[in-house]
């Protein structure tokens, strides 16, 4: 990749000096002179793959400065008083950021590897985006990984695709997730992924008729309403598909993989619109539409799901979204740091949507044991959700099989502490009892009422097991 190229890629959606970009660029290659990567190649070229990745995610300048600055302090002899010198405070924060990951020691490596996660989850507290360069990071690393041992393969693919992939899902990067996982299952499992890619690509041509047949129709019934779209064919993630076998314990054949389409719009309105448009042409699955537009995912994550029978007989599943939601899906996190840049100005709500990431690392941050951390980590950073709803209508996202308890906590902390019992659409339930979408939950309270060390073991959100434990803790009823 040449400077002009990261500069053009760049200039497309901002309108930022890009002279701090080319001085990085001069500034990484001058560090970096001498070294070379396992494959031979200039080690600058790693550096420069990242800053790409960035540029491709539409980060802001001091970003993808970062990016092509980010193994500075660790692997060169440049001080960081030059770096801060040069650069500023902000490049020379995220550089460091994404260096304080990278050189922390540990007697054990369970240890190391918890603590290591701590930190820099706790480091996105300060700035999110030393996050999004060390995924990026991992994201070259992991296409370039032929060149290392088999035993480092396996090493650096099992720690991504156990907190990297989930940590891109958790930030509503599944673009970056996706091919995470992959890569990651290419170099695990080498021969399932062979047999499952050959099988994928065997049934996508059988039935990439049918879904050039069904887009056609589906095209000419959108034309008709005036509405402007495009359409987009969804993409594999072979390791989704493993992991669904595995599940459900059947082989590739019996897996039911239904066909997907994407419609991108202009507006809100318009969703709900071409949605109208395409019901009224093809019949829906009963119970398969979700508002994900109405009520988005923790991750931000937005979109109409509707799944339809095609004239073939097929089930289509088709997701219907703005092109702001589509940029979401793919890059996050990330997607919004572009309200910073060019003409547009500042994403006045971009706290707000980030609000939830800061609970969750304030929640983690409670946590005193490295296991326990990581434990609590894996538990939330499983998306699939339910909706539950208070007396009073209000609705409430929670983790799958999320107890009363769990819910007490997400309405108020008070409402938690004093929790004695709970009704479960108007019946008495256990504390214990696993909620699901639809259920109205009212909870039970006693004043006076305390929480109890038992609710550790019943509750499945880190924020509900923090408020938990600082009761507890507060009040010396938790041997540490």
């Amino acid at each position: 990749m040449e400077l002009q190229d990261l500069l053009k890629k760049f200039r497309e959606y901002s309108s930022q000096d890009t002279t701090l970009l080319e001085l990085a660029w001069n500034f990484s290659a001058e560090a970096h002179a001498d070294q070379k990567r396992a494959s031979g190649e200039e080690f600058v070229v790693h550096c420069r793959a990242v800053a790409d990745i960035l540029a491709d995610f539409r980060m802001d300048q001091e970003t993808i400065c970062a990016g092509l600055l980010h193994d500075v302090l660790e692997d060169t002899a440049i001080p960081p008083d030059t770096l801060k010198k040069e650069f500023g405070d902000e490049i020379n924060n995220l550089v460091a950021g994404v260096t304080k990951i990278e050189t922390l020691k540990f007697s054990s490596r369970d240890e190391a590897q918890a603590e290591n996660w701590r930190r820099m989850i706790l480091a996105t507290a300060k700035d999110i985006r030393v996050i999004v360069i060390k995924l990026a990071d991992r994201m070259h690393n992991m296409r370039t990984l032929g060149w290392l041992s088999p035993a480092k393969q396996l090493e650096i693919s099992h720690e991504t695709i156990s907190l990297y992939a989930p940590l891109a899902q958790r930030l509503g990067m599944f673009q970056i997730k996706s091919e995470l996982e992959d890569l990651s299952f290419r170099y695990l499992h080498p021969d399932e992924y062979q047999e499952l890619h050959a099988k994928v690509q065997i049934r996508f041509a059988k039935r990439e008729k049918l879904l050039a047949e069904f887009q056609d129709a589906l095209d000419k019934h959108l034309l008709s309403s005036k509405v402007p779209y495009r359409l987009v064919s969804r993409a594999k993630n072979l390791y989704s598909i493993y992991r669904k076998m595995l599940k459900q314990d059947k082989p590739f054949e019996e897996i039911q993989d239904a066909l997907g389409v994407r419609i991108i719009t202009d507006s809100v309105v318009n969703c709900y619109a071409l949605l109208g448009v395409v019901h009224a042409a093809f019949k829906p699955v009963t119970n398969s539409f979700t508002d994900y537009i109405a009520v988005p995912k923790r991750n931000l994550y937005q979109s109409l799901h509707t799944t339809v029978v095609a004239s073939s007989g097929e089930q289509v599943e088709i997701q219907i979204r703005t092109e702001e939601m589509h940029r979401t899906s793919e890059y996050g996190i990330a997607a919004h740091w572009r309200y910073k840049l060019g003409e547009k100005g500042a994403d006045r709500h971009l706290d707000e949507k980030l609000n939830w990431l800061r609970q969750w690392i304030e929640w983690l941050q409670d946590l005193s044991s490295p296991r326990e951390f990581i434990e609590s980590f894996k538990t939330d950073l499983e998306l699939d959700q339910i909706f539950v709803f208070t007396p009073k209508g209000e609705v409430k996202t929670l983790p799958v099989d999320g107890t009363p308890l769990d819910f007490a906590y997400y309405v108020h902390t008070d409402v938690g502490d004093t929790c004695v019992g709970a009704k479960v659409n108007g019946k008495m339930v256990k504390l214990d009892h696993a909620l699901k979408s639809g259920d109205i939950c009212e909870i039970i309270t006693r004043k006076n009422s305390f929480p109890r060390k038992d609710w550790l073991t019943i509750v499945k959100t880190a924020s509900a097991r923090s408020k938990i434990r600082h009761y507890l803790r507060e009040h010396k009823m938790l041997d540490e």
